[in-house]
């Protein structure tokens, strides 16, 4: 009937147009009326579909900002962490059959191939060990001064520090890393010998792909650069390797070859012993057989403390480091710095002031064991901790000139590599190993294929002076015969109500007691996932120089209240924190994380 209405208004228009109604307009109102309920309608479910969008707009950004935070890797079984793909052998070794042990001693032989910016045949280092049924046990294969050496080698006629602890043949303490390992082999291992070490001959021989880290490496080295063998070998007589170009290293291969074949003795009584002797004498060396016939390993026992609910057990001397952690969270212990939150001003100076006391005793009262008394005991000691608690003002910085070592009368550098192997039974290993300088002082042994270290340098050349590196260190690591240099690595195994919780440790010389002791507050403190607490940008303070180095990433109004606060803040371009590798096992899960200031790869199944 509507329709039919409109078709009789559409032809009688004149009509409509000459007679007056007397209710104008009033076919319009139900028009207008549906019109307007329509309009109302649309304008209604317009505005719960944009609700609705920007809604899940918000939603989509909150989702992209919670997977943007770098996760870790995850296992079930076993998993390693180390510099890639030497991460790879251990996982070989654990899926043969081999324990936690047999996997460090493979990631360690492999890493002389493919990261020999670190990698310590000519070096040596620490392995902490935990195994599942509740030993554990330190084992120190840091290398020794030869019998040559005297305190005051390194300083010319006038008693200035030379270069010559850093540089040349005569830089080098005796090698411990065959013997650390052989060591911990005999104790622990299950598969033999030569099986821990085939991946790296393997890799030596076969050769390998070149990552564009280690090609940068090769290209930016300026020690390598000094030595002919080094050149030939590393750096294709100057053409290089780049990303992507196969290397093989025949030389290490035979010299792996031998050890695997004749056992360990092989490096320190054999032909590569006389090889390297050989080498030392034509060039001015200090190491002789005898050096190397009388070199042992050493078994010593883990550093314990706790932090909370959490067990840490940590390096001895001549590791300055398990002391140092230990010696921070006392002093950090109940003291309500975390709750400023991370990265605030407020927690980043109390943090300092812990770090600032701690460098002051390391860098007087200790050295190697055998040689000097270490006041472990007292420097541990509750009634000590509190009185080096209470002397830090939590609004001020304490100058360093005006803060001594806290005890009444009574550096290695960035170039180390570290690396965390847990098994599927639950057995935990933690080794830091090291050349001491990049490539250590860039000598590689002719016919050998192995790097040298430069290790000498981590003794005190001339006490209460700053060595090349800045680092004052005191008379007890003064140069010694058959001493071992002092040492800041700090592998480290964290248990939670008496079950394995964490292993970590990294490279990078005076810096890795703080970068170790950040990555650990991060996860137990500010609760980060371990990814995110490897990640966080850190700060260093090691008392002299008076300074914070920090990395980029922290607030600029954080850097200026620390200003304010008295400090002087050093802001970095590159990491100035040591490189973390953090290995977390809650419940049934490990999760790996490696710090991406360096090429390092979690890996596990």
């Amino acid at each position: 009937m509507i329709h039919r209405s409109h078709e009789d208004l559409a032809t009688k228009n004149t009509k409509l147009t000459k007679v007056r109604s007397p209710k104008p307009f009033a076919f319009f109102v139900p028009f207008v009326a549906k019109s307007f309920v329509f309009f109302v309608t649309f304008v209604a479910k317009s505005f719960v579909v944009f609700v609705t969008f920007v809604a899940t707009l918000l939603l989509l950004v909150f989702v992209a900002r919670v997977d943007g935070i770098r996760q870790p890797v995850f296992a079930r079984h076993a998993m390693v962490i180390a510099q890639q793909p030497a991460d790879e052998a251990g996982l070989a070794v654990l899926r043969k059959g081999g324990n936690a042990v047999d996997a460090a001693i493979a990631v360690g032989f492999a890493l002389n191939a493919v990261y020999p910016y670190a990698g310590a045949l000519g070096g040596g280092g620490f392995m902490l060990v935990r195994m599942a049924d509740g030993r554990t046990t330190f084992i120190d294969f840091r290398e020794k001064a030869p019998g040559a050496a005297s305190r005051g080698m390194y300083l010319d006629a006038a008693g200035n520090l030379t270069r010559d602890s850093v540089e040349g043949w005569r830089s080098s303490g005796v090698p411990g890393t065959v013997k650390g390992f052989a060591l911990a082999h005999s104790k622990f291992a299950k598969l033999p010998w030569a099986a821990d070490l085939a991946p790296a001959i393997d890799l030596a021989s076969k050769g390998f792909t070149v990552s564009y880290g280690f090609a940068e490496q090769l290209k930016t080295s300026r020690s390598l650069a000094r030595d002919p063998e080094s050149t030939r070998i590393w750096l294709k007589g100057g053409a290089f390797y780049e990303a992507g170009d196969r290397m093989v290293l025949p030389d290490l291969a035979r010299t792996l070859g031998r050890i695997a074949k004749n056992g360990p003795d092989e490096f320190y009584t054999g032909d590569t012993a006389a090889m390297l002797e050989t080498q030392m004498q034509a060039h001015g060396g200090l190491i002789t057989r005898t050096d190397l016939t009388a070199y042992a390993a050493v078994e010593r026992t883990p550093l314990t403390g706790t932090y909370r609910n959490y067990t840490v057990i940590a390096a001895p001397p001549p590791s300055a480091g398990g002391i140092g952690l230990l010696q921070m969270l006392a002093m950090l212990e109940g003291s309500g710095y975390e709750k400023a939150g991370f990265g605030s001003a407020a927690s980043i100076h109390y943090v300092a002031e812990v770090m600032r006391r701690y460098y002051a005793d390391r860098n007087t009262y200790l050295g190697d064991p055998d040689f000097v008394t270490n006041p472990v005991t007292a420097l541990l000691a509750p009634p000590y901790i509190t009185q080096r608690r209470s002397s830090i003002d939590p609004e001020r910085a304490t100058p360093s000139k005006t803060l001594g070592p806290g005890l009444s009368a009574s550096a290695e550098h960035a170039e180390t590599t570290h690396y965390n192997i847990v098994d599927a039974d639950g057995n935990a290993v933690a080794v830091t190993y090291t050349l001491n300088g990049g490539f250590g002082n860039g000598i590689t042994v002719p016919g050998l294929g192995f790097l040298l270290n430069n290790e000498m340098d981590d003794f005190t050349s001339r006490p209460g002076s700053p060595n090349l590196f800045g680092l004052v260190q005191g008379e007890p690591n003064a140069i010694l015969p058959g001493k071992r240099p002092l040492s800041s690595m700090a592998p480290s195994i964290v248990l939670r109500d008496n079950d394995l919780y964490m292993l970590i440790g990294g490279p990078g010389g005076s810096r890795i007691p703080t970068a170790v002791l950040q990555v650990f507050l991060n996860v137990v403190d500010f609760g980060m996932n371990p990814q995110e607490a490897v990640d966080a940008p850190r700060f260093h303070h090691q008392w002299l120089p008076d300074a914070i180095s920090v990395e980029r990433g922290f607030s600029p109004d954080a850097i200026a209240l620390l200003k304010s606060r008295g400090h002087e803040v050093r802001e970095e371009q590159g990491a100035v924190a040591a490189v973390v590798e953090l290995l977390v096992k809650d419940k049934e899960w490990l999760q790996g994380a490696a710090d991406g200031r360096r090429f390092g790869r979690a890996a596990g199944y």
